[in-house]
């Protein structure tokens, strides 16, 4: 125990010490860790930093990268495919104040290092370093990661570049590996973040028999450049298929950044910041709605939450009867003991019946009833883990 409270102290110490010094991103990073770190032992006191994490937007400065941007440059054409002449790149130039994604602790201690590393060329330059010049993304999609991009482009101050690949895989024999250079010399040029979206389509593993070897040329093209990437600029490539990619290609990315489904905390937090104005509407479901969404992707919570706002905006529909009808098509793909979860939380906290809420969910009147009559400390013992006791 007094070991335990010498290392609270210390970390107290720390935080302050740097507070104190006015090290805010060093702060951020420090408190990021301490949540991992008490998640365990003091799970109240891990939440608590958490939201104070999440409710504290990541400090701008200026950065390095906008320093080298800042001589008045003509505006650069950008390149394009001789045969259809489409644009080989498409641009992105955000403003730096462009709200953050929704991102985990853990993801946004790594992106923040990456950021300052960035913003502290210099520093690290002094001690022989370079900062991070690859990175690649990968997770399901719609996680989020082509908006992170987008995030960190704008956090730099310098405009974001994606690769078009139906411009880029051209028609012409050898004319796709010319393509794919042309494009990559014109990111090497200027200050900028440059995203590589789908790369497994175009790194695919060389010993793939099905592939031409048009195809095979280009991960060739892709990882030499990806080694000759010049500091003044950050790669980014992202893929949903990490398994299709060639391993050689892997060895030659800086940083690998994993974007996970979102978890329980998140999906609330989604779904709070997808409603907008209409939250006060459709508060009172926050519960249901983010078991409901458990395991979805950011984009397709946001796509039906969409719905929803138009159908009331248009007065098709009540919110009562759009939460019944989503929460009817979303049971059926949900686990047992999160059908039993859900029936309960509709038991308590709707005034619908148990005959429809077994309807809606498919449980049983008796589980519901089961579920919804034991004593407290039974009940909070039955649920431990779920979202009803979450909330609690």
């Amino acid at each position: 125990m007094l070991d335990e409270m010498n290392e609270f102290q210390t970390d107290l110490a720390q935080v302050i010490r740097l507070a104190l010094a006015e090290q805010t991103e060093d702060v951020r990073l420090f408190v990021a860790r301490l949540v991992r770190k008490y998640r365990n032992t003091d799970p109240e006191l891990a939440e608590q930093m958490d939201l104070y994490l999440r409710a504290k937007k990541m400090h701008r400065t200026s950065a390095p990268m906008r320093k080298a941007a800042q001589p008045a440059m003509p505006e650069q054409v950008l390149p394009v495919d001789d045969e259809s002449r489409l644009s080989l790149l498409k641009v992105f130039k955000d403003a730096p104040d462009r709200e953050q994604p929704l991102l985990s602790v853990d993801l946004e201690e790594t992106l923040s290092q990456l950021i300052q590393e960035r913003r502290q060329t210099e520093r690290l330059a002094s001690m022989g370093l370079s900062p991070t010049r690859s990175a690649i993304f990968v997770g399901p999609p719609g996680v989020g990661k082509t908006l992170t991009a987008r995030w960190l482009a704008a956090q730099l101050g310098v405009p974001l570049y994606v690769l078009d690949l139906t411009a880029v895989m051209s028609s012409l024999l050898g004319r796709s590996g010319s393509n794919l250079r042309t494009a990559l010399d014109f990111a090497k040029r200027i200050p900028c973040v440059l995203l590589l979206d789908e790369i497994d389509a175009i790194a695919k593993r060389r010993s793939d028999d099905t592939d031409v070897g048009e195809l095979k040329r280009l991960v060739t093209v892709i990882m030499q450049e990806v080694d000759e990437w010049p500091a003044t600029g950050l790669l980014l490539a992202a893929t949903n298929h990490p398994e299709l990619i060639d391993p050689a290609l892997w060895r030659r990315f800086d940083l690998v950044i994993d974007f996970k489904a979102p978890e329980m905390p998140a999906v609330k937090a989604a779904i709070k910041r997808f409603l907008g104005p209409d939250y006060a509407l459709f508060g009172r479901w926050i519960d249901i709605l983010t078991l409901a969404f458990n395991g979805e992707s950011f984009s397709d919570i946001e796509r039906e939450l969409q719905r929803f706002r138009r159908a009331v905006a248009l007065g098709t529909a009540s919110d009562a009867d759009l939460i019944e009808e989503f929460i009817k098509s979303r049971a059926l793909s949900l686990d047992r003991q999160a059908r039993i979860d859900l029936a309960v939380l509709l038991a308590k906290q709707t005034r619908l019946s148990q005959h429809t809420i077994s309807d809606i969910t498919g449980v049983s009147r008796d589980t519901i009833r089961k579920y919804t009559n034991e004593q407290p400390s039974a009940a909070k013992k039955t649920r431990k883990g779920n979202l009803t006791h979450e909330s609690n």
